[in-house]
């Protein structure tokens, strides 16, 4: 995905990514966006008490989460997450109107997810977090 003008940023550099998805197919793609755009990963996970450790652990810096995981709504992640400062971005088949409520502080992305969608929805939202 990489061409030769998209080098990382620092900001891509050091963040640590953590994705949480309990489809093993699309964990993968988003793990290969991810690093292909630069960024480190910490953690690809698809159970609650997995992302739980990793985020409470302090071993990454964002996150990217699936609101469900095999019928398991995620949105202690989202607690956690904000009780620790870091951002995250919710990625669900639900719309955006539907999990709101137990996700007041995230953005959304609706899945399918373009790469560069998410890449650049991600950098503004790191941009912003240091601001």
């Amino acid at each position: 995905m990489n061409r030769p003008h998209d080098v990382p940023t620092d900001r891509q550099r050091t963040t640590r990514m953590l994705v949480v998805e309990d489809e093993p197919l699309i964990a993968l793609g988003l793990e290969e966006v991810l690093i292909d755009a630069g960024f480190a990963i910490s953690g690809v996970v698809g159970k609650l008490d997995q992302a739980l450790a990793l985020i409470e652990g302090g071993t990454c810096d964002a996150a990217i989460v699936d609101a469900n995981l095999a019928g398991v709504n995620a949105s202690p992640l989202a607690v956690s997450l904000a009780a620790r400062g870091l951002p995250y971005i919710v990625m669900s088949g639900y719309s955006s109107d539907q999990l709101r409520g137990e996700y007041p502080r995230a953005v959304f992305l609706s899945k399918p997810c373009r790469p560069e969608l998410l890449l650049e929805t991600l950098n503004a939202l790191l941009l912003r977090g240091q601001n």
